[in-house]
């Protein structure tokens, strides 16, 4: 992904993922397994304390019950009858001694034979001279042990002496460290294991981010955001269960959905067809749907991933815009058309008074000036002093071309007045609704001979009001109302869009739109739309 490098040309290149998830990990594991060796240290200390301090009490208390360490209690030291019995308990059990003292302290065994008679070194012995069992870490003639005393009973229950039993703590530490080194292994064995998983989730990560980088990732979210929020066009999308996962803001302006509103019940019959294209991952191109007053033109396909279909999308525009931008561009192609053909035409009228003045008829040059100015007053110049819009006029112009080619007079009302206005909106409503209604009644009057269409248009008071009438066939009471409904037509299929954009686009600048007819006789549109011309907007 080199082509991604260039995001970030002035900042310090961020760790790759791989990087970033072993050392987090890596420390995370780390301080993990250090409070466990930490505490594993802590109880194999005190676990191996207590097992050794266990032992030695097994033993101690053992010799003590031992008839044979009694009857030597009873005997004088030099009877040598516990020394031999010492020797041995401390030989087989590795310990570093065995000592047996009467009720004054005077030892019966040791290590050291030069020390038998001679006085216990030590205070830990006081409380086993008052039959109590004791353990503690101290130092006598030999090296520093862990010593357990317990008290030595006779027949009758009276006490004779005490039974010391002593462990070398470097014995002791050797039992710890074994203890760790155990501990030592299991850590690292974990290490090894944990290395293996981070590497096998580095993978599995970098081949669901499609070995992108996480700044990669963040630069192209950023761009896709960028893209979506300016493209003029709607996107909605949703997942395999339907819910909304992203939609713009152009989009939410289409729908009149604020920001930050759920979606579900502004756009119901939008978000059900692509809840189908989800479900069925058949694309649509060019549905037109109706939602919220609005006709949308949508392009519907499936979202796939590893080809299976996890969601569809879409992007729609309002339909009236398009609608509105071709009756725009055709009123100007019709004006320059109109232009065109007056200037072939204004050509030829030159070349026929030239002609006229080289035969000096002057009397029927004057004759042909003053009939070719009154035709200009009638056509052009009537529209142009009436109507102040060029694209109105225009528009004016090539409709009434259109309707002399189809033998039918459209003929604009003598009252007539319309002031330009800076709203482009406007303009293009009242071109859309002009167009369908002289259109719609051409064809009504088609094969009808000598048909006429009136075209009344009046402003007042920031309003204007259009009359559209037609001596054609007329429209049945019953229809009156259904004219308006999409998809209503009495010439065939894929009809019935016209007056119904037509309406929906009056109703959305806040104006409306009526309709009166008599079957065989004459057919009547009223138009009342707000109009801001020049004057008030200044």
């Amino acid at each position: 992904m080199s082509d991604l490098q260039p995001f970030l040309p002035t900042r310090k290149r961020p760790m790759k993922l791989n990087t970033l998830v072993t050392l987090m990990v890596c420390a995370i594991i780390a301080s993990v397994l250090l409070v466990v060796f930490a505490l594993y240290s802590v109880q194999i200390t005190r676990a191996t304390r207590d097992d050794v301090k266990d032992t030695a009490l097994g033993i101690a208390r053992t010799l003590a019950n031992s008839p044979e360490i009694q009857r030597g209690l009873m005997q004088a030291p030099q009877e040598n009858i516990i020394q031999p019995i010492a020797q041995a308990v401390t030989k087989r059990n590795d310990l570093l001694f065995t000592v047996v003292t009467d009720m004054r302290g005077i030892r019966y065994s040791h290590p050291n034979e030069a020390l038998l008679g001679l006085h216990f070194i030590g205070d830990d012995l006081t409380p086993a001279l008052e039959g109590k069992e004791n353990v503690s870490v101290n130092r006598g003639a030999l090296a520093e042990a862990l010593r357990v005393f317990t008290p030595v009973y006779d027949g009758q229950h009276e006490q004779i002496g005490v039974v010391a039993v002593g462990i070398s703590l470097n014995k002791v530490e050797e039992q710890i460290a074994r203890g760790r080194l155990n501990a030592v292994w299991t850590i690292l064995f974990s290490i090894f294991m944990s290395s293996m998983a981070i590497w096998g989730l580095v993978r599995v990560l970098k081949r669901i981010l499609f070995g992108l980088e996480p700044y990669e990732i963040s630069a192209l979210f950023e761009q896709r955001q960028a893209m979506l929020q300016s493209l003029r066009e709607g996107v909605l999308a949703v997942d395999i269960h339907g819910r909304v996962t992203m939609i713009n803001q152009t989009a939410r302006e289409i729908l009149l959905l604020p920001s930050g509103k759920q979606t579900e019940n502004a756009s119901a019959p939008l978000l059900a067809s692509l809840r189908e294209v989800s479900k069925t991952g058949v694309a649509r191109q060019d549905q037109e749907i109706s939602c919220n007053g609005r006709l949308l033109l949508c392009n519907m396909v499936p979202v796939k991933s590893q080809d299976r279909v996890i969601g569809a999308i879409t992007t729609f525009r309002d339909k009236t815009e398009i609608s509105q931008l071709m009756q725009r561009i055709d009123g100007m192609v019709n004006y320059v058309d109109a232009l065109r053909s007056h200037t072939h035409e204004f050509m030829n009228k030159l070349h026929v008074i030239l002609g006229l003045l080289h035969m000096k008829r002057y009397d029927k040059l004057e004759e042909y000036i003053i009939q070719t100015a009154h035709n200009y007053q009638t056509d052009i110049g009537t529209i142009q002093s009436k109507v102040k819009s060029p694209v109105i006029a225009g528009f004016l112009l090539g409709k009434i071309n259109r309707a002399k080619e189809a033998g039918v007079t459209l003929t604009l009302a003598d009252e007539c007045q319309i002031p330009d206005t800076a709203s482009e909106e406007q303009v293009a409503v009242l071109i859309t609704v002009l167009g369908n209604l002289i259109e719609n009644a051409l064809d009504a009057m088609e094969g009808q001979q000598e048909g006429e269409i009136g075209l009344l248009l009046h402003y007042q008071n920031g309003w204007l009001s259009c009359e559209v009438s037609d001596d054609g066939p007329g429209i049945e009471p019953a229809q009156l109302e259904a004219i308006f409904t999409k998809g209503f037509s009495t010439k065939g299929e894929n009809r019935g869009v016209g007056l119904f954009l037509a309406r929906q686009q009056i109703q959305n600048l806040g104006g409306d739109i009526t309709v009166e007819s008599e079957p065989g006789v004459f057919t009547q549109f009223f138009v009342h739309i707000p109009w801001d011309s020049e004057r008030n907007i200044a």
